[in-house]
């Protein structure tokens, strides 16, 4: 090959590299927020809805930056300052927005800007100096042990969804789950004879949780029951909870259900198919269950979300202190 072919063929090779690196520089430019997606659910493995806040979060400050909430430009946020954060707080301070929201959405930002010092995309992260608002401890309503026998002694075991709905309060109390992962629930995940059922939680995290004889008992009452009469849709085999047409429940049922079974219970808080895992968490701890064991138990990332459990009543407290302290 002449030295004229040579070098020819080195500038048409420069020439196609620089292209590359130039529509590489395009790209990111053009897609922090999706690779910042893909960072959230491949690398944090977060949950949909989780990732969505976040996002959510990410694109209400690029509109602000940018002054059109219906455009989002991506260089503005590449170059957002400290002062631009904190003009951004105080807009959301003056709309009332409450603080619990806040802190939300300074946590999605620091997650968005570290995650862009990461890739190196940005040098600096301007969001190091911020601080989230505080925003107190929220207590759960819970039910009382009383309240959970009502409003089970309340369901109608005479109708077709009779048992169903008992097995899933059991369920619910008896094993801490979410909503959404009691609808999930396989038979597959079933391991009676080790009183154990398995959970795919948050982020598709799995967990052993330990079931009690009641809740099996309730379990099985449904299943060799009215489920068994049903005719289940294809696809829906596995899934432990059907509606009568035999496809998956949804957690607007759930609701409802939920509901609907404290009104003839006569419970008179308002409870959601959450305040029976707020129950499952606050009575372990109550009655001295270790802390490690429950968070295990939820699924909680971190221990601090189980710290809010231990609350406890007035009257707890006094009994406690009276029985064990010298000079009470």
């Amino acid at each position: 090959m002449s030295p004229e072919s040579t070098n020819l063929l080195k500038l048409s090779f420069l020439r196609i590299v620089e292209k590359i690196y130039f529509c590489q520089i395009i790209f990111f430019r053009l897609s922090y927020t999706l690779l910042f997606q893909s960072y959230l659910r491949l690398e944090k493995s977060l949950s949909p809805k989780t990732v969505e806040a976040y996002l959510r979060d990410v694109k209400k400050f690029a509109g602000f930056l940018s002054q059109n909430d219906e455009q989002m430009d991506e260089t503005l946020l590449k170059e957002a300052s400290l002062q631009d954060f904190q003009n951004y707080l105080q807009l959301l301070f003056n709309e009332q927005t409450k603080a619990t929201s806040q802190a939300r959405t300074i946590s999605s930002l620091k997650a968005f800007y570290h995650f862009l010092q990461y890739e190196k995309i940005i040098e600096n992260n301007p969001t190091e100096l911020l601080e989230a608002p505080k925003t107190g401890r929220i207590i759960p309503d819970v039910l009382s042990i009383v309240e959970i026998e009502s409003i089970i002694k309340s369901i109608d075991l005479s109708k077709p969804e009779g048992h169903r709905n008992k097995a899933i309060i059991e369920v619910l109390y008896g094993c801490g789950l979410r909503v959404s992962e009691l609808i999930n629930l396989k038979l597959s995940q079933l391991f009676f004879r080790d009183n154990f059922i398995r959970i795919i939680g948050k982020g598709d995290k799995e967990r052993l949780v330990p079931i009690g004889t009641t809740a099996q008992k309730a379990v099985m009452h449904y299943m060799d029951g009215s489920r068994s009469q049903l005719k289940i849709k294809k696809g829906m085999e596995d899934i432990l909870f059907l509606n009568r047409r035999g496809s998956k429940l949804t957690r607007e049922m759930i609701f409802m259900m939920i509901k609907e079974m404290a009104q003839w219970g006569g419970i008179q808080k308002s409870i959601s198919p959450h305040t029976f895992r707020h129950s499952f968490a606050t009575h372990l701890v109550e009655g001295g269950a270790d802390l490690r064991a429950v968070q295990e138990m939820l699924g909680h990332a971190s221990i601090t979300t189980t710290e809010i459990y231990t609350h406890l009543d007035t009257d707890y407290i006094r009994s406690t202190v009276a029985q064990f302290h010298p000079r009470y």
